[in-house]
């Protein structure tokens, strides 16, 4: 890997996007309104960008739409439509320090991390999605001899995506990917906070050969760009990353509109379960890591910490112990464990929680409320609060920051319990070498994803979503192209 004056060197020379990307071409929001894109790690603006509203999002539809009725890419013969999707992968791979570092400055994530996950893990969506083009097949019902019913997988036509900043390049990979595998074309909003590795990979997708208006990125807000996707009467699917409380907003404009399906990955407070007979050190490991690895802003990071009342103690000092490594610093040093927060917003959000914890009873056993700097960067600290409960509301609510809750059980079902009771069902993590007890709390535990001694490990070939207020639907695997295709019936009297 580089050094960390190669980094910098090389983040003096990028060239920042800033116009919307609509129908193959760079252009200035409607309006002509902007927002600044700000370094969270020096309060620096890299940059003004086009700032788009309903005005826009109409133009995107309309070219959208225009190409996928006109045939170029969604009647596209499956081989070719994959030869394409390769190329865009092989041109991100050329130009994957360039994607590291838009995403290290735009939102603040370690250079490490992004080198090492992020742009390796977009790619590796893009390609495995590509190679799946040609090999899902349709199907022949069985019916009697005098009739032929045929199932076909067709594209819905005009996909809108709404993605996050927390994880702005790999997110809309897992968003894009599989909606223009299936043969559709797709209108993209970025988050206001992290857009500038959308608008680069949308110029490559052209370059590889994906035909103007097929890949189309709108910067802009959710009350305006969000919105107006959202109520669009053209727009077949919606696909969103994001918060249950936007998730729910988005119903409900699918409801007032054209009853568009809408497929949500909500938030989470993911709950991890310790039993007595776990690798104590491994587990402290990825628990530290499961809550303070990209500063906590992470949907399905394990919040919620349940250790079981006899090995509690000594866990909670190899916890401490492990927790040391995630230090904030210079996202562009290569040692960095730990960013800053995304903006002042969420830094405020972190700080409001801490409090929270603390005047409900919470004992701060390692870092604490940020010390914020005015011009230094939006660092937090990691943070650990011991004597925690579920009645407690930084146990309740999504942080989206690195604040830990310690709390203690002492029965499996206690447990399972204490993990159900909540609204999210994002992820869940459990560790115990007694197999049966790995079977047995993994089907009880209401998640969608369940590690079991581990975290957050998946390919692109397993489904990654939740249940309950954490949304439905799924990213990755062929069961992410379900949610970009009709079925269709055919039946034939012969």
């Amino acid at each position: 890997m580089k050094s960390y004056a190669e980094w910098q060197a090389q983040s003096e020379t990028l060239t920042f996007h800033h116009q919307a990307y609509i129908n193959g071409e760079f252009q200035s929001a409607q309006s002509g309104d902007t927002f600044p894109c700000i370094n969270p790690a020096t309060e620096q603006v890299l940059t003004h960008v086009a700032s788009c509203d309903e005005a826009d999002v109409n133009l995107a539809v309309t070219a959208a739409r225009e190409v996928f009725r006109r045939g170029t890419w969604s009647e596209m013969h499956p081989r070719d439509r994959k030869k394409v999707m390769l190329r865009w992968a092989d041109l991100i791979e050329q130009h994957q320090d360039e994607f590291a570092l838009l995403d290290t400055l735009d939102m603040g994530k370690s250079i490490s991390e992004m080198v090492t996950i992020d742009v390796p893990d977009a790619i590796d969506c893009i390609r495995w999605t590509a190679e799946s083009i040609d090999k899902v097949y349709g199907e022949i019902a069985p019916t009697g001899h005098d009739t032929l019913a045929m199932i076909h997988h067709q594209p819905v036509g005009v996909v809108g995506a709404i993605t996050p900043w927390n994880y702005p390049l790999l997110m809309v990979s897992w968003k894009i990917a599989p909606a223009l595998a299936a043969g559709n074309s797709v209108v993209l909003k970025p988050s206001e906070k992290s857009p500038l590795s959308a608008l680069r990979l949308a110029e490559l997708a052209v370059q590889a050969g994906i035909p103007a208006g097929v890949l189309n990125v709108l910067p802009g807000f959710g009350h305006t760009a969000g919105k107006a996707l959202a109520l669009h009467m053209d727009v077949n699917v919606l696909a969103f990353t994001g918060s249950t409380r936007v998730a729910g907003m988005l119903m409900g404009y699918a409801g007032e509109s054209n009853m568009k399906r809408v497929w949500l990955e909500a938030g989470g407070k993911s709950p991890n379960l310790v039993f007595a007979d776990a690798d104590i050190k491994a587990a402290a490991a990825a628990s530290a890591a499961a809550i303070f690895c990209n500063q906590g802003e992470v949907c399905i990071a394990c919040s919620r910490l349940y250790v079981d009342k006899s090995i509690k103690e000594e866990f909670v000092a190899a916890l401490v112990e492990a927790a040391a490594h995630f230090q904030p610093g210079d996202p562009l040093d290569p040692a960095t464990t730990m960013g800053p927060m995304v903006d002042s917003t969420q830094l405020a959000t972190v700080e409001r929680y801490i409090r929270s914890a603390q005047e409900e009873g919470g004992q701060v056993i390692m870092g604490g409320v940020p010390e914020y700097q005015e011009g230094k960067g939006f660092f937090a600290k990691p943070t650990i609060v011991d004597n925690a409960h579920n009645g407690m509301t930084f146990v309740k609510e999504e942080i989206f920051g690195p604040v830990l809750a310690v709390c203690e059980f002492e029965t499996e079902e206690e447990a399972i319990a204490l993990a159900n009771d909540s609204a999210y069902g994002l992820g869940a993590a459990v560790w115990t070498q007694n197999l049966s007890r790995a079977h047995r709390v993994s089907r009880k535990v209401e998640s969608g994803m369940v590690w079991v001694n581990t975290w957050g490990e998946g390919d692109s070939t397993v489904p990654f979503g939740g249940v309950k207020a954490s949304g439905n639907g799924r990213d990755k695997s062929l069961h992410a192209l379900e949610k970009y295709t009709d079925i269709k019936n055919v039946l034939i009297r012969l």
